[in-house]
């Protein structure tokens, strides 16, 4: 029976900590992850990540990833309080005619 676990949340300590260790040790990814009861795909996430942080792959830093989400969002509200004064300002021209 393979039951589904709750998704977990880490630290950014934690993974650091991981990545540590997969540097340190000869052990492949699939045995860390399986001693540090992990999945696979996550403990390859955080060591890409950690590639990329350090200048050693292409790709968004953490930094920009978070920056990105903030923009993402701010963008998003904007949006929302534009299209209600648009639609404000047309129920407030239909009222004044």
């Amino acid at each position: 029976m393979n039951t589904k676990r709750s998704r977990r949340a880490f630290t950014t300590d934690y993974k650091a900590e991981v990545v540590a260790l997969y540097r340190t040790t000869n052990k492949g990814v699939t045995e860390l992850a399986k001693e540090l009861d992990l999945t696979p795909s996550a403990v390859r996430r955080w060591v890409g990540q950690a590639k990329v942080d350090a200048g050693e792959r292409d790709g968004l830093t953490t930094s920009e990833r978070e920056e990105l989400a903030y923009l993402r969002k701010e963008n998003r509200v904007l949006r929302e309080e534009r299209d209600i004064l648009k639609r404000a300002t047309a129920f407030f021209a239909r009222e004044t005619r």
